[in-house]
């Protein structure tokens, strides 16, 4: 049973921030439990949303806003990927975390696959959700920086209803800014070469954490044959498809996202994976 005082921290989660070079980093913080680290999208930074109002039910969540997105300051000397990667190694570590679960989504997705191929022993168990990252010529992801607010609401949501209050009609200064800041972010960090890590694939091999990987079946953005990629190549992955949702997987069904996400992380309570074990088999 929640308590009051648990049940108005899910609601209203506290808010801290972290000292860097060249700016400060805002982090979410709510929930009991052991710790989840939830790595954003490209949209939904600064933003404590229904999707992390049901994971901070069975954990305590961490939500940090990424350099140069939401009301993390820019960071100027985190320039790429692999800068982002060292840079969350550090979050890690100044809050204090243990094996945290990792559970990143799109842009966060990718970014929670590099965590855990460059430092497999920090991460508990790992949630991908759709995730960007792989270089797959085949099956490209669609390029968002060339579509119109409409195009995107397409090409996000199966229920494009469901996006209702996503895009307003006519968005106030703050809110064009807010998202002109964001993909002036998002484009820094996977403009070139586009959403993707060539070597990224290859490497996959090194994650020795319990990982699920979920797709939504509608998704427009990225190809579902990249979650089948990475299910393949992630040793033990599981994979799961969730029916009528489109690439906004927590904005526009966060109830069964959620629920994925937590069963999962009940059946790998302890993130305690044979690393021994794994590392003999590679």
């Amino acid at each position: 049973m929640t308590s009051d005082a648990g049940a108005r921290q899910i609601d209203t989660p506290t808010q801290e921030y972290l000292d860097f070079p060249g700016g400060r980093v805002h982090v979410f913080r709510g929930g009991t439990g052991r710790p989840l680290l939830f790595l954003h999208a490209a949209g939904g930074a600064g933003q404590w949303l229904e999707f992390h109002r049901l994971l901070a039910r069975r954990h305590e969540v961490y939500a940090p806003d990424h350099p140069g997105f939401g009301r993390s300051g820019d960071l100027p000397e985190v320039e790429a990927m692999d800068d982002l990667v060292y840079h969350y190694l550090d979050v890690i570590d100044r809050l204090g975390l243990a094996r945290p679960h990792v559970v990143g989504a799109s842009f966060g997705g990718w970014l929670a696959a590099e965590l855990a191929v460059a430092a497999p022993h920090l991460i508990g168990s790992l949630v991908l959700l759709a995730p960007a990252g792989l270089r797959m010529p085949d099956h490209p992801i669609a390029d968002l920086f060339i579509m119109t607010p409409e195009q995107i609401v397409g090409a996000l949501y199966h229920d494009p209803a469901k996006a209702a209050g996503a895009m307003a009609d006519e968005p106030d200064v703050d809110a064009v800014l807010t998202a002109y800041r964001d993909a002036t972010a998002l484009a820094r960090f996977s403009w070139t070469p586009f959403l993707c890590n060539p070597k990224l694939e290859r490497r996959l091999h090194r994650i020795t954490a319990p990982t699920l990987v979920a797709w939504s079946a509608d998704d427009r953005l990225i190809p579902i044959a990249h979650g089948h990629r990475y299910a393949e190549r992630i040793p033990n992955a599981e994979f799961a498809v969730v029916d009528d949702c489109g690439h906004a997987m927590y904005f526009e069904r966060p109830a069964a996202f959620a629920d994925l996400v937590t069963d999962f992380l009940a059946r790998n309570p302890s993130g305690a994976a044979d690393t021994t074990e794994k590392a003999a088999n590679r």
